[in-house]
């Protein structure tokens, strides 16, 4: 049961990255946040083992994989984060699968947290198109392109959609995803009625 201090507590957040170039930072303060509030972050990629991050253009720490994309359903998560770096979005929305999972989790309402240059992955998926939302300067162009309100402010909340410019913007990014997922219905509780 969630709780106040623990508002994610009994929920699954899915985090989406490749097998590099992940902005480190971007995948561990939002881990953090999802964990401190009792939630449950998995990291998802595209094999087995682990992903490289990097702190920009240089190597960083490697982390566990735990679950392979071509394998996760959006049925088993209540939110997914998509962390930033220029290689991580620009190599997943060449990927299929992640494309698909991008796309049912907007299809079923699921809120997603994407951050710097991660709305690359939203556009491969059409899923920006009449949303208001914000990235890393250098996606403006882009974003408009594919129909969406781009804005610079530190973060931007759009029906379910979370989005931030930067690491200087972790501070507001997490504390807003853990409150949009928190007050997302949880995925369980939607079957569960579905079934009764």
């Amino acid at each position: 049961m969630a709780t106040s201090d623990r508002p994610l507590e009994g929920r699954t957040i899915g985090f989406l990255a490749a097998k590099e170039g992940t902005e480190q930072v971007e995948l561990t303060e939002p881990w953090k946040a999802v964990e401190n509030a009792g939630g449950t972050p998995v990291l998802i990629s595209e094999t087995p083992g682990s992903i490289q991050a990097f702190h920009h253009l240089d190597k960083a720490d490697r982390f566990d994989v735990d679950a392979v994309v071509s394998q996760v359903k959006t049925d088993n998560y209540d939110g997914f984060v998509l962390p930033g770096g220029v290689a991580n979005p620009d190599l997943l929305r060449t990927i299929p699968n992640f494309v698909r999972l991008v796309g049912e989790a907007f299809a079923t309402g699921l809120p997603v947290a994407a951050i710097c240059h991660a709305p690359w992955l939203l556009i491969e998926a059409d899923v920006v198109r009449g949303r208001r939302m914000t990235s890393f300067p250098s996606l403006a162009t882009d974003l408009r392109n594919a129909g969406a309100e781009w804005v610079d402010e530190e973060v931007v909340v759009d029906n379910g959609l979370i989005t931030s410019r930067n690491p200087d913007d972790l501070p507001a990014f997490c504390r807003t995803l853990v409150e949009e997922f928190a007050k997302a219905e949880k995925q369980a509780e939607i079957h569960a009625a579905e079934v009764r």
